[in-house]
């Protein structure tokens, strides 16, 4: 049985307070309630303080580039569907720079979990504008304030078909904890959105500032994809927490019969077994 100090290392490089840290914490409390041993979870991530995710889990750990931590995570999942394969990196990693792997990884529907760190900065970078800040946020780079709106990456998650659309807030772990088991559960692309202070660098989206405006909704049906999109693009004094979406769709795995049975890479393999159909390209 595993428990979540399994998976918890002693240093991390983050701010006192930062909202990374229960996101950690979470996480590790998620595995060891699904019973997953550390080397049966890949986690792969992007660049940025979220992206440090892997430095400070005891489990498979890819980093790659910076927007491209989603490509290697596909990859891992079809070459070894006993792998249960996470992604968590922050909101600019994944909706900026990589923001048109997010689109295609929701069409394709692979089965894996995506859980983003979304503190309205780039924390790593001293603390710009990213694409969910505030209208009107001053930081040393905007000056003046951010002119362009936030990206809404729930409400476009679910216009692109994304079968698990949830979003959770740092300040609430034990909710936190039972929606990534939810995710990481779901046979297919999951996106859990997770509203984390960077109490360094954004010091308008607080923790005091969520708690006065989170709120779970009553009633919400999760299989009502326009009341789901409609609580998706909900923002300012009113701010949903939850699953809103929940409906799975095949996914990108279940379209290729080579890929049934064994995993890929448990498979005998022969480099001679290939040379005629190199052949046939010469």
């Amino acid at each position: 049985m595993s428990k979540a100090a399994d998976y918890l290392t002693k240093d991390t490089a983050w701010c006192p307070g930062c909202g990374n840290f229960p996101i950690r914490q979470a996480l590790a409390e998620a595995l060891a309630e699904l019973d997953l041993a550390p080397h049966q979870v890949l986690m792969c991530s992007g660049i940025g303080q979220a992206a440090k995710m892997p430095h400070y889990l005891r489990l498979n750990g890819f980093n790659g580039l910076h927007g491209r931590a989603l490509p290697p995570a596909v990859g891992a999942r079809v070459a070894s569907t006993a792998l249960t394969v996470i992604v968590e990196s922050g909101d600019g990693d994944s909706y900026g720079e990589g923001g048109n792997h997010f689109i295609h990884t929701i069409r394709r529907n692979p089965h894996l979990a995506h859980f983003v760190h979304n503190n309205q900065v780039y924390g790593l970078t001293k603390g710009q504008a990213s694409p969910t800040s505030e209208l009107g946020m001053q930081t040393n780079v905007q000056t003046t304030g951010v002119v362009l709106p936030p990206f809404q990456p729930l409400a476009v998650a679910l216009t692109m078909g994304a079968g698990f659309v949830a979003r959770c807030f740092a300040g609430e772990r034990k909710h936190l904890k039972e929606t990534m088991m939810a995710a990481i559960a779901f046979p297919g692309y999951a996106l859990v959105d997770i509203l984390q202070p960077c109490v360094t660098f954004n010091k308008i989206n607080t923790y005091a500032w969520y708690k006065e405006r989170c709120y779970f909704p009553a009633g919400h049906e999760t299989s009502d994809w326009q009341a789901a999109l409609t609580l998706a693009r909900q923002w300012g004094e009113h701010i949903p927490l939850g699953i809103l979406y929940n409906v799975p769709r095949p996914t990108f795995e279940s379209h290729f019969p080579a890929l049934a049975g064994a995993p890929l890479n448990g498979r005998p393999f022969s480099p001679s077994e290939v040379v005629g159909a190199q052949d046939e390209f010469r």
